[in-house]
């Protein structure tokens, strides 16, 4: 099955026509798979290219600086004849970041629960919202992550206190606080 998510049915065509059956889904970004478009397979760790080419880890680098894996086929992208709608340069490399199966879970379960994503608008980001429009929709007046730390655990500390109030009153949460 194929999935065209841009106007390009045509090239789509011509490139099942000129062989590459690999190709399962088009989504174009300025005329390039994107790295949706690769597909990984946790088990064997490696990711499969839309032409239906595996792409095998690199390495890290030895200083350990980099928290992302990257996956590369040294030979088929020179000739492959997707190479034009996947990348301007001699091969693709896709990035993984180490702790991506995590965000992979979380998908997961945001696919199995659509409705999870309307419980969080409605209780979730009514706060925050009410928070940046309380600090001008601008940055934290803060440096330093410790003194961020302070200023939104002042904010938050102030957006329950003012719903306390709406919700029971002053005079009642006065008592409440007093015993």
């Amino acid at each position: 099955m194929i999935e065209d998510k841009a106007s390009g049915t045509q090239l789509i065509q011509e490139l099942i026509a000129d062989g590459c059956h690999g190709v399962t889904r088009y989504l174009r970004r300025h005329g390039l798979f994107t790295r949706q478009d690769f597909i990984y397979d946790a088990e064997h760790d490696h990711y499969t290219c839309p032409a239906g080419v595996k792409l095998t880890k690199i390495h890290r680098r030895v200083d350990h600086t980099e928290d992302f894996d990257r996956y590369r086929h040294l030979s088929a992208c020179s000739t492959c004849p997707l190479r034009p709608r996947c990348t301007p340069t001699q091969r693709r490399i896709i990035k993984r970041w180490e702790h991506e199966d995590v965000l992979d879970r979380m998908q997961d379960q945001l696919d199995r629960m659509p409705d999870a994503m309307g419980v969080r608008r409605q209780t979730v980001e009514h706060p925050f919202g009410t928070l940046k429009a309380w600090m001008g929709t601008t940055h934290f007046l803060t440096r330093t992550l410790d003194k961020v730390r302070t200023e939104m655990s002042l904010l938050v500390l102030a957006y329950n206190l003012k719903r306390m109030i709406t919700i029971f009153g002053v005079g009642p949460l006065m008592a409440a606080i007093r015993t």
